[in-house]
C-alpha cells in the first residue's frame, strides 16, 4: 500500500544558554493510508516534539517530510491536530464549535455544513448540537473535538496525549469511540502516549523511541487477528499481555 506520510532523516536541535541539545536524531519512517500508529518512549525523548514537527508547528533542524509525495514546509492543510485538552469554546454551541476550524479557514458553505451535521448524526451528537460544552460529559467533548478536526477533512490526524485528561473508565470508552470513527472515515492517525495499553489496543504498529536524543529504537507490528477489532476486545485477547510485556521491558531497559 502506498505511503501517505514519509519522515526522512529528521533531527531537532535546541540551543540553550549553555549548550546545544539534540532532541531528535535521524528519524525515518513511513505510514500507509488508514494506518494507526502509536509513538511511545521515555519522558523527554522527543515524542511530542516529533508530532509538532510533522504538524508544522515546530521547525526541524534537518530532514524532510512528505505527505502524499508532496514535500511539506510549515503547517499543512492535510494535517489535523488534537491536544490533551479538547479546547472547546464554552460560549459557543456544539455545532458552532465543530464549525470553528472551517470558519478560521473561510470554508463554511452549504456543503461543509452538511458534512459536519452528517458527522454529528453518524456519531450520536446531533441531538446535542444546540447545547454548550459545559453540558456534555468529558467523553462527548472529546468526540466533538474530533469532529471539529475532521470537519476540515485532514488526511492525517495527530493526537498528542489526547485522552490523558480523562478518568480511566471514560478514557477506555473514548478510545473505542474515536478508534471506530477513524476507521470508518479511513483517517491515518499517529498518537503520542505514555499509556502502553492504549498504544497496543489502538495501533497497527507501535514505534518505540529511545531516550534523548530520540531515535526509533524499534517498531512493533500489532495484530490481534480479531475480525471486528476495537480497543476493548483487544485488551481481552491473550496476545495483549504478550505485547504489553515486550513493550514494558523495552521501555524499562532504556530507563535503567
Amino acid at each position: 500500500m502506498e505511503k501517505i506520510l514519509e519522515v526522512k532523516n529528521v533531527s531537532k536541535k535546541y540551543q540553550s544558554k549553555k549548550e546545544e541539545i539534540l532532541a531528535l536524531e535521524n528519524i525515518n519512517f513511513g505510514i500507509k493510508k488508514g494506518e494507526f500508529v502509536s509513538i511511545i518512549g521515555p519522558s523527554g525523548c522527543g515524542k511530542s516534539t516529533l508530532l509538532s514537527i510533522i504538524a508544522g508547528l515546530e521547525e526541524k533542524t534537518t530532514g524532510e517530510i512528505y505527505i502524499e509525495d508532496e514535500k511539506i514546509e510549515g503547517i499543512s492543510q492535510k494535517v489535523g491536530y488534537m491536544l490533551q485538552r479538547d479546547c472547546l469554546l464554552e460560549w459557543r454551541s456544539i455545532l458552532s464549535n465543530t464549525m470553528f476550524g472551517l470558519e478560521i479557514k473561510g470554508k463554511i458553505n452549504k456543503e461543509s455544513k452538511e458534512y459536519v451535521e452528517d458527522l454529528l448524526k453518524k456519531y450520536n451528537l446531533y441531538e446535542f448540537k444546540d447545547k454548550y460544552p459545559s453540558e456534555l460529559s468529558g467523553g462527548m467533548r472529546q468526540r466533538v473535538a474530533l469532529i471539529r478536526t475532521l470537519a476540515v477533512k485532514p488526511k492525517i490526524l495527530l493526537l498528542d496525549e489526547a485522552f490523558s485528561a480523562l478518568d480511566y473508565q471514560t478514557r477506555i470508552m473514548v478510545t473505542k469511540d474515536i478508534y471506530e470513527i477513524l476507521r470508518k472515515e479511513n483517517i491515518t492517525a499517529i498518537i503520542v502516549t505514555h499509556d502502553i495499553s492504549e498504544a497496543i489496543s489502538m495501533s497497527d504498529r507501535v514505534f518505540v523511541l529511545s531516550k534523548r536524543p530520540g531515535t526509533i529504537k524499534d517498531v512493533h507490528e500489532i495484530d490481534f487477528e480479531i475480525e471486528n477489532r476495537d480497543p476493548i476486545n483487544c485488551r481481552e485477547s491473550p496476545k495483549f499481555s504478550k505485547y504489553f510485556n515486550t513493550l514494558w521491558k523495552e521501555l524499562r531497559a532504556d530507563e535503567e
